[in-house]
């Protein structure tokens, strides 16, 4: 996914009861995998796929959140709602990536980038193969839907 990270956060947030703190947490679950983007083009300089940095490594979140969650459920109940749409736009993140960018979903055991379909490099610039693949057609319907969801209210 190239640019519907941000809308597939909104519209999570706005498919469940709102609450205080709902959208905020889950813009940012949404996105934060791909602060990663700073590290690699300004510190390694395109030289590792930054899909193998461990904020785009499943087994990382689930085990920040199997320790986090419990902790809030005893402790600060009332913002559970809260941390667990963070998570879940975390892994929606990965999701999204996987249908054509590729996650590490068998790390640490293994290093083999997962994807659902491969978007073969056929410009002359890797983000114009993304924006003329098909999959570039899932993220036009995610933005449509936060689109709609903006414009209409809540669904359901």
């Amino acid at each position: 996914m190239l640019t519907a990270h941000l809308p597939s956060g909104y519209v999570l947030a706005r498919l469940v009861p709102q609450r205080r703190w709902l959208l905020p947490a889950a813009l940012i679950g949404a996105v934060l995998p791909d602060f990663d983007m700073l590290w690699f083009y300004f510190v390694d300089q395109d030289s590792i796929h930054h899909h193998r940095y461990w904020v785009h490594v499943p087994a990382f979140w689930g085990a920040i959140a199997a320790l986090i969650l419990p902790v809030i459920a005893v402790f600060k109940h009332d913002f559970l709602p809260v941390a667990g749409i963070f998570f879940a736009a975390l892994f929606l993140h990965m999701v999204l990536d996987t249908i054509g960018g590729g996650i590490l979903w068998a790390a640490p055991f293994n290093g083999h980038l997962y994807s659902l379909v491969e978007v073969p490099a056929t410009q002359s610039h890797w983000i114009l193969s993304f924006l003329l693949h098909w999959t570039f057609l899932l993220e036009l319907g995610i933005w449509a839907g936060a689109f709609y969801l903006w414009r209409n209210g809540r669904a359901g």
